[in-house]
């Protein structure tokens, strides 16, 4: 027969142990989370109004405006609901840098083709 006696040298790891390897983290309370979709909700409604305002349409901050809004909607998605915000550094780095060179790129872009304008 086999001895069961024999304990292993495998433990749990500690809460400190956790959060050494970037487990463990704060989660968004439910009032965080109703207060996050109460802005998103307010920022959609804001662009869908302006998007029916005939001279802010024909304007042309109207599409930069748009998309600045969009992006305010994607970070918070991001942070919140896709909880970057509670992730190690490393991960907020990689996301946030080449999100900074995506949008740096659009907007020369916009420049380049006349979509918007200094002075």
């Amino acid at each position: 027969m086999a001895d069961h006696s024999h304990q292993t040298d495998h433990a749990e790891p500690t809460g400190a142990d956790h959060a050494s390897m970037g487990e463990v983290h704060e989660h968004p309370t439910w009032k965080q989370y109703k207060w996050v979709a109460l802005i998103l909700t307010l920022v959609t409604v804001i662009e869908v109004w302006a998007y029916y305002i005939p001279s802010f349409v024909a304007s042309k901050l109207f599409v930069p405006i748009l998309l600045f809004m969009s992006a305010g909607k994607f970070v918070i998605v991001v942070m919140f609901y896709m909880h970057l915000k509670y992730d190690h550094k490393l991960f907020r780095a990689l996301f946030t840098g080449p999100l900074i060179i995506a949008s740096l790129t659009l907007i020369a872009l916009l420049f380049l083709f006349g979509h918007l304008h200094i002075g």
